[in-house]
């Protein structure tokens, strides 16, 4: 495995269930890039983030994710690769009856933290890089969306993953927000973990090109025209 990659997949057939969804993906993202990935609803683009995640199992091919091997991968060690990855979802999956602090420090000692002064001083240091330190004590429902997706921006970076896997993390915001959320998720990018970014937002890309791959027809394209 190339030491720079921290996805590499190669000749992967995608099954949902017994449903073929992608066939022969070959994929390679580095350390630091930001990629789109594009594609209609149902083409397949969740499905590759589950097989990143370990959520879908490799059937046939090969694929390394932050270390990992996917297809001899164990159960027991499913945990311990999503360590290396944070995950941004479209709908904040906050905890509404927390603080912007206690959710943070909900799913640290849900992966293993346990010294408090540890956990006080890495929640600060991902609430600094959103921008939000001020927001430690509120509730979900007294920031903005944008802000919610922020805290969540923030959450999937408590472990200092490898990867970033966002899947249409704008997709409730308007666009001037959308825009601040990928400019954050591009200076992440910048000091060295990978983004990989689903989306339906054309106008996104347009505006801050960067390389986008294209699910379609069951086939992943690298290097898409948008």
């Amino acid at each position: 495995m190339i030491e720079n990659s921290v996805i590499k997949l190669q000749n992967i057939d995608v099954f949902q269930q017994n449903h073929l969804v992608l066939s022969n993906v070959n994929l390679e993202i580095n350390k630091g890039e930001f990629v789109f990935l594009i594609g209609q609803t149902g083409s397949g683009k969740s499905s590759l983030l589950k097989l990143i995640y370990a959520d879908l199992h490799i059937t046939k091919g090969a694929g390394h994710v932050g270390g990992f091997n996917l297809y001899t991968l164990s159960t027991h060690d499913i945990p311990y690769l999503r360590r290396k990855l944070g995950i941004v979802f479209q709908d904040f999956q906050l905890l509404t009856d927390r603080t912007v602090e206690q959710n943070l420090a909900f799913v640290m000692r849900a992966t293993g933290w346990t010294n408090q002064d540890l956990i006080s001083e890495r929640i600060y240091d991902v609430l600094d890089k959103v921008g939000l330190r001020s927001k430690l004590k509120k509730m979900p429902h007294e920031i903005s969306g944008g802000e919610q997706q922020r805290i969540v921006i923030a959450r999937a970076l408590v472990n200092k993953p490898e990867i970033i896997l966002a899947d249409e993390p704008t997709g409730n915001l308007d666009p001037d927000t959308s825009e601040e959320i990928v400019l954050l998720l591009r200076k992440i990018s910048q000091s060295g973990t990978a983004v990989l970014m689903a989306t339906h937002d054309y106008h996104m890309i347009r505006t801050f090109p960067a390389r986008t791959i294209k699910c379609e027809n069951g086939l992943v394209h690298e290097d898409a025209k948008v």
